[in-house]
Parts: structure tokens; sequence; C-alpha cells
């Protein structure tokens, strides 16, 4: 595990040594807070939307994650990034299949994908040569699907009508058992070879991945909210 003194840990106020798993969970408690306190999100986890809404929102996932797994394999050919970058977690074939269901066999010539995914989208295609800027991003999206993945199916499923068709992005086929993996996981992400400039810009950069969420979250609730 990879565990240097620096000057962020002492900024946050946690120990010198503080893996980098922590330092960016604790680095964007507060950004994290503020994008599962949007409109949109509390919304449609209360039922008070329609499919249309959770069919917009997988639509930018798909966009989202076509760029995250994209720069996933640029990650695979740079020193360590093969360490962080799991098969299992892959969630394109997952999304697509959900936009099928939801939208029909020509749900690519029916997507809406809005300027807030379009820049989020584009951010996360310039991570393929970062392993900082890569690995904060996978970690602020996948272990975030892992973490709360399953209670969000079960209520898209008991407000809007789901059974399993449609919202299989949130089902992990392959993880049969979140925590052990996200243990491993977090484990992978300590073990990563960066200096201090390096972990200071993977909690920069996780923190605008969540800045990015908010301005996504922020542009489905001009659609959806009334």
């Amino acid at each position: 595990m990879t565990t240097t003194t620096d000057p962020l840990a002492v900024e946050q106020g946690l120990p010198a040594t503080t893996p980098l798993s922590t330092l960016l969970r604790e680095g964007t408690r507060t950004e994290h807070e503020a994008a599962e306190q949007m409109g949109f999100v509390e919304s449609l986890m209360a039922g008070r939307l329609d499919r249309a809404a959770y069919t917009d929102l997988a639509v930018q996932q798909h966009a989202i994650y076509t760029a995250l797994e994209a720069a996933s394999a640029q990650i695979r050919a740079l020193p360590g990034g093969d360490a962080i970058v799991f098969d299992e977690l892959t969630r394109v074939p997952s999304i697509e299949a959900d936009l099928a269901f939801l939208l029909g066999p020509d749900w690519a010539q029916q997507m809406r994908v809005l300027p807030a995914t379009e820049r989020y989208a584009a951010r996360l295609r310039e991570t393929g040569t970062s392993l900082a800027a890569y690995a904060a991003h996978a970690y602020t999206r996948y272990l975030g699907d892992l973490s709360g993945g399953q209670i969000i199916q079960r209520m898209l499923q008991r407000h809007y009508g789901f059974e399993a068709e449609g919202v299989s992005f949130y089902h992990f086929a392959e993880i049969p058992k979140p925590k052990p993996f996200k243990d491993a996981y977090r484990d992978r992400l300590d073990a990563l070879d960066l200096d201090e400039d390096a972990r200071a810009a993977a909690v920069t950069e996780a923190k605008h991945a969540f800045e990015h969420n908010r301005a996504l979250f922020a542009e489905l609730g001009e659609l959806h909210l009334r």
C-alpha cells in the first residue's frame, strides 16, 4: 500500500500516511453529498418522475461509460495501469441492453446526449493518458455503482415497474459479493505508484467528477422536474 507523508492528508485533517482511497473519499465528501441531493436524483429515487426521466439518465450513462471504458483500454497500456482496470466492472453492454429494452432496437438513433454529458465524456476521454486522473474517475463511478447499485435497482423496480430488464446497469453479474471486491479495488488503488502531486491531482479530479455529475443532474432536472 502506497502511503506517503504529504500535505494533502494533513490539509484534510487525516494522518500523514493516509491511503489514496481514503483521501478520495474524504476529499470529495462535500461534493458527493451535494450530487446526491440534486432535485432530479431525489425525485427519481422517490418515484415522482417517470420512465422517460430514467431513460434519459440511461442515455447519459451510455455516453459517460463509453468514454470511461475507452480510457480504460488506454490506461491498461501504462505502467501500473492494468492493476486498476477490471473487466467485471464493464458497464456499456448492460446499458445498451437497458436502452434496447427502453427505446427499442433503434435505440442508438433515439439518444439525446445533453451538453453537460458531452463535456463530462470529453473529460473522461482525456484521462486515458493519466493514471491519476483515470483512477479518480473510475473510483468515483465504479465504486459508487457498486455501493448503491443494488438499492437503486430495487427502488427503480418498485417505483417504475421494472423487473430485471431495463435496470441491468445496476446488476454486476460477475461480482456476487461487492464488499470483498471493493476492498480489493481500494487495495489496488492504494498501491499505485503516485507521488504527492499525482495524489493531489487525483483528489482534485474526483471533485471535478462530482461537479460534472451535478451539472448533468441539473440539466436532467430542467427537462423532467415540474
